[in-house]
């Protein structure tokens, strides 16, 4: 798999989909720091991997991720400064202090060039409603339950999601959530936008992978990455000739590629493609690979 043994995570690759399953169940999946790293390093691996198409992420047992572990009772957040942390991006600093923990977890499947779908089964709080923004579609069943819990406990929300959140389901909604800090069930997070659907508790990874079992079946890997980068990227874009500069270009590599020849050959003969396109690691189609970190990440 290239990520290392993993403690608190489970993954495995079938049918070109990648599967992340938080995996802490006795304890609802709470994050850690070492839940961060490994949920760094799988994505990483994820994208690497040409064998990967999609990505799955879902919560082991009956919760999704209960948000951070309390363990450390009332001095949980107090030591941010001071706290040990594993070698790699949770030991870098940005601005001049310890990168939030959340982020490093997050961002790196905000860069990933493969769809992801979070899954998000039972309880979803704090880093637990956070994580899955920087994933492209949120089914949840029945049970789950959303919460941006962080002004009850007297912090602020991480993982990028000041960013994420309101570009997601609105400022006025995203504000609503956050200062109230309320947890609210699967049903309003579909009227809020934060869910694409909600369906039973037993058809929610049947839903995931017939999500993922289409895009693999039906689509070219390379244009989807392509896309996928354009398409958030361009949520912070100035004009939309930001947006036909990078899709002009686009299309004359993508086109100048072998995949649009033979999704035009199976059309007309009216089969399924085989798209031939790896995407390798150099950026797809010159799309630039998104996000990209400042400068001001740098090693403590």
């Amino acid at each position: 798999m290239g990520a290392g043994e993993l403690t608190e995570l489970r993954y495995e690759v079938a049918d070109a989909v990648a599967t992340v399953t938080l995996h802490r169940p006795d304890r609802l999946n709470a994050f850690t720091m070492t839940m961060a790293d490994e949920l760094a390093r799988v994505a990483a691996s994820a994208d690497a991997d040409d064998d990967v198409r999609v990505v799955v992420v879902t919560g082991a047992g009956r919760a999704f991720c209960a948000g951070a572990d309390l363990g450390n009772g009332p001095g949980t957040f107090s030591d941010r400064r001071t706290r040990q942390r594993p070698p790699g991006p949770l030991s870098q600093s940005i601005g001049g202090f310890p990168r939030d923990a959340g982020g490093v977890a997050s961002l790196p499947f905000a860069a990933l060039r493969k769809p992801v779908i979070a899954a998000v089964n039972g309880p979803a709080v704090g880093i637990g409603a956070t994580l899955p923004l920087a994933m492209d579609v949120r089914i949840a069943a029945e049970s789950a339950r959303f919460g941006f819990v962080f002004g009850r406990v007297g912090i602020v929300p991480e993982a990028a999601s000041s960013w994420f959140l309101p570009r997601v389901v609105g400022i006025s909604q995203a504000m609503e959530w956050v200062a109230t800090g309320r947890v609210f069930d699967a049903d309003e997070a579909l009227r809020g936008g934060l869910v694409s659907r909600v369906v039973l508790d037993q058809d929610l990874l049947p839903a995931a992978y017939g999500l993922a079992k289409e895009i693999v079946a039906n689509t070219s890997g390379v244009a989807v990455a392509a896309a996928r980068q354009m398409l958030w990227s361009m949520l912070g874009a100035s004009s939309p000739w930001d947006a036909h500069r990078v899709e002009s270009r686009a299309l004359v590599e993508l086109g100048e590629g072998p995949d649009p020849a033979e999704g035009v050959a199976a059309f007309l003969e009216k089969r399924a493609p085989r798209f031939p396109g790896r995407i390798g690691t150099e950026p797809v189609a010159g799309v630039p690979p998104w996000p990209q970190p400042p400068d001001d990440v740098v090693p403590r």
